[in-house]
């Protein structure tokens, strides 16, 4: 499966019988798949369909989802109210030829009669709107289609750059790993340092109660438990670039819990070189975390 960006545009338009549709699309940043959906009077029966496509081929993003709808050929029709005929005919037989002209109701007369004839727009049958609303909603489809596949292209390049700061939290976790302040016998060498000037400078200590105490802070600063951490929270990560599909809340815990050791290295650290990379590593942590708020 692909990544998909959470943010993108798409329209598509198009024209049924005599109606004329166009579908605007827009996505951004989003915890969850929040749409809102803004439909012409009448047609808010199309929200359920709306939702189900967008749901089949999005997972997160807020959605702003907008259909206009105008008619591109007006069409009259005349409606003929058959009561007020049945009552204008009603009084011409009950007036009989002696009073009225005897002659058939001529056209332009009948039009003159108020509320006799309404003139109105012409409604389509049930055929024509179920076609209508076939055509709209494919359209829906295309729209739908058009924003995911830009998504995807912005999610591309995404990981493209969250690759690369990965293997640069790699390389800085190596290079923690690897700082000769590390090793048994600098950290042995750095505490019996320390250890002497505090005899030397000071009477009265307890040298074995010395040594447990500088032995237990020798524990404490080591680092391999973060720095394995880190390598593990890298493979995962890169299992889940390699995945793809709806990553981004997965990355997002990953990131939190790559600075979450990286502070932990921070405070523990007794030697420039590894604080300094340590500061690096939140700094880039940082940004991976900023580009994965990106991702769906």
């Amino acid at each position: 499966m692909t990544l998909q960006s959470m943010t993108g545009f798409a329209r598509v338009e198009g024209t049924s019988g005599r109606y004329r549709w166009a579908w605007e699309l827009r996505s951004v940043n989003g915890k969850g798949l929040d749409i809102r959906s803004r439909l012409p009077q009448g047609q808010e029966y199309l929200e359920t369909d709306l939702r189900r496509l967008v749901g089949e081929r999005l997972a997160r993003g807020n959605l702003q989802v907008g259909l206009s709808l105008s008619v591109s050929e007006n069409r009259v029709e005349a409606v003929l109210n058959h009561d007020a005929l049945n009552a204008v005919l009603a009084l011409r037989d009950q007036l009989g030829p002696d009073v009225l002209d005897p002659a058939p109701l001529r056209l332009d007369t009948l039009l003159s009669i108020r509320g006799l004839v309404d003139m109105r727009e012409a409604v389509d049958d049930e055929d024509a709107v179920t076609r209508r609303d076939a055509d709209i909603l494919a359209g829906l489809g295309e729209a739908v289609t058009a924003l995911a596949t830009m998504r995807e292209t912005e999610g591309a390049a995404l990981r493209a750059i969250l690759e690369d700061q990965i293997t640069r939290i790699e390389t800085l976790a190596l290079q923690i790993e690897a700082d000769p302040s590390r090793s048994p016998e600098e950290i042995a060498r750095r505490l019996e340092a320390q250890l002497a000037g505090l005899m030397d400078t000071t009477s009265g200590l307890d040298r074995d109660r010395l040594h447990q105490e500088i032995a237990l802070i020798a524990t404490k600063a080591d680092l391999r438990e973060e720095i394995d951490r880190l390598k593990a929270h890298v493979t995962a990560a890169r299992e889940l670039l390699s995945v793809g599909g709806p990553v981004g809340r997965k990355l997002d815990f990953l990131a939190q819990e790559f600075n979450r050791e990286s502070n932990t290295i921070c405070s523990k650290s007794n030697a420039v070189a590894v604080t300094a990379a340590g500061i690096e590593l939140k700094v880039v942590i940082d940004q991976f975390r900023e580009q994965v708020q990106n991702l769906e």
